[in-house]
């Protein structure tokens, strides 16, 4: 058979395609001359993806006609786009109109994979599955099918029943296959919680797409925030999941060094995804609402996003520290106690956001001793001592005088501001006249008086004798 000149340079276009030689591949199109065919318009239209060209893109795309070739070719761009729902559509209308065609179900079985890989996509993990059952039926040795079986079990269960499924993965592949390779050793890190990430994921930056991303998530999790940031930095996003990672590298940094600046960059990349008619329905876009909520200081409209998707996180930590905290925020304090108490993560119950939020908590729900034997069990240091003027002026706005006043002896005698023997002043004479009108124990007293003897101001003595008289005359023992 012989091959018009124009199919050569067409066909070398798509080998350079494939080889990822976009510009070359351009320039092998451009010099095609006479009427341009099918192949050679779906080839610009890919081009036109890869260059970000949006004038050209739509033009190409005018040119696509109602056959099976541009049809695919316009649901590959529609997934490349994150678009989904409209590539499932295109998918499952080319299956359906080739069943009823009398064509072989064997004809187009591998759509079966998009379609999973849209759901997956979709966070439809359990329809994935079920959609890739019908592939994996006639071919259980495929990589790209196992592979994704292992990331929904990733997605529905844990790491280690993902692993499992890789393992399936890893028996079936040759020495020689690079790309089955690199794709485990890339999964294999995430299913293992991060792994190996440093001797794993830089080599394959170039290779895999998303090692990029997961290497700023290790750097992330690892608190090397500044090394997180200079990875990515440079990076132009251009799927939800580079703009939602974006979004929390900067959110980090600006609340770590105060940055606002990259705080306001980070509420843009979360309105942006969490607004887009692609992602607004999804959980991702929905935490991403919540996220630019919260940053922004808006936490009822934080609570409509987080109470819409807190059945998938139920177990999940990060997840119910930051849904405590717009509980708190929102003054509904017994809620929040109790999902802050759901946290199991002890590095996050270190967190002073964390130990502030639920002593608050517990003085606004009328437990103080658990405030106080949280700041207890707490070694000295600058946030210990925020913790305790929180428990001091919480406690003191609540009337819980008895430890407000323990707390503020303790912070006159760590730094004798005059603040603090006025707030100890108030305490303790709160707490007398409780005492007085019965609300609190009469033996209460003897320690109020030890707690005044503690300090050296003048006025002391005045209390301390009118304090001792009503004691006297109320027959009450201060010895």
């Amino acid at each position: 058979a012989v091959v018009s000149t124009q199919s050569t340079g067409v066909y070398l276009g798509c080998t350079m395609f494939f080889l990822g030689m976009y510009k070359e591949a351009e320039d092998a199109c451009s010099k095609v001359t006479g009427t341009k065919s099918k192949l050679q318009n779906r080839l610009m239209f890919h081009l036109s993806h890869k260059f970000n060209d949006e004038k050209k893109l739509m033009g190409f795309h005018k040119n696509l006609q109602d056959i099976v070739e541009d049809q695919l070719s316009l649901a590959s761009i529609h997934y490349l786009r994150s678009h989904y729902q409209e590539a499932i559509d295109i998918y499952k209308r080319v299956l359906l109109e080739n069943s009823s065609n009398g064509g072989s179900k064997k004809d187009f079985l591998a759509l079966n994979v998009y379609v999973a890989l849209c759901y997956y996509k979709l966070d439809y993990y359990d329809v994935s599955q079920e959609v890739l059952a019908v592939y994996l039926q006639h071919y259980p040795d495929s990589t790209v099918a196992i592979n994704l079986k292992a990331c929904n079990h990733f997605r529905l269960y844990n790491g280690k029943a993902a692993e499992a499924e890789l393992k399936n993965l890893s028996d079936v592949c040759s020495p020689s296959f690079k790309f089955a390779s690199d794709l485990i050793k890339h999964n294999l890190v995430v299913f293992r919680g991060g792994d190996g990430a440093l001797q794993v994921l830089p080599p394959l930056i170039d290779v895999i797409p998303e090692a990029r991303l997961n290497l700023v998530i290790y750097y992330l999790r690892q608190d090397d925030i500044q090394e997180a940031y200079s990875h990515f930095k440079d990076i132009s996003p251009t799927t939800p999941q580079e703009y939602i990672l974006k979004g929390v590298v900067n959110a980090t940094l600006g609340q770590e060094q105060g940055l606002n600046d990259h705080i306001k960059i980070a509420q843009q990349y979360f309105q942006l995804v969490g607004g887009s008619a692609s992602e607004c329905d999804t959980i991702p876009g929905r935490q991403c609402m919540a996220s630019c909520f919260f940053l922004l200081k808006q936490f009822d409209d934080v609570l409509i996003y987080l109470n819409s998707i807190k059945s998938y996180f139920y177990n999940e930590d990060p997840f119910n520290f930051n849904f405590g905290q717009a509980k708190a925020a929102t003054g509904n304090f017994k809620e929040a106690e109790e999902i802050f108490l759901m946290v199991q993560s002890d590095k996050m119950k270190q967190d002073y956001v964390y130990l502030g939020w639920l002593a608050r908590c517990y003085v606004m729900n009328r437990k103080p001793r658990l405030a106080w034997e949280l700041y207890l069990k707490q070694e000295t240091s600058s946030e210990s001592f925020s913790l305790l003027q929180l428990i001091a002026n919480d406690c003191y706005k609540m009337g819980q005088f008895y430890y407000s006043a323990k707390a503020f002896d303790v912070l006159e005698r760590l730094d004798p501001n005059p603040e603090y023997w006025e707030g100890k002043r108030g305490a303790c004479i709160g707490l007398f006249q409780q005492i007085i009108a019965g609300h609190e124990p009469r033996e209460t007293l003897r320690e109020i008086l030890a707690i005044l003897r503690n300090t050296g101001n003048a006025q002391v003595e005045y209390i301390i004798r009118i304090m001792k008289k009503w004691a006297k005359d109320n027959r009450v023992s201060v010895t």
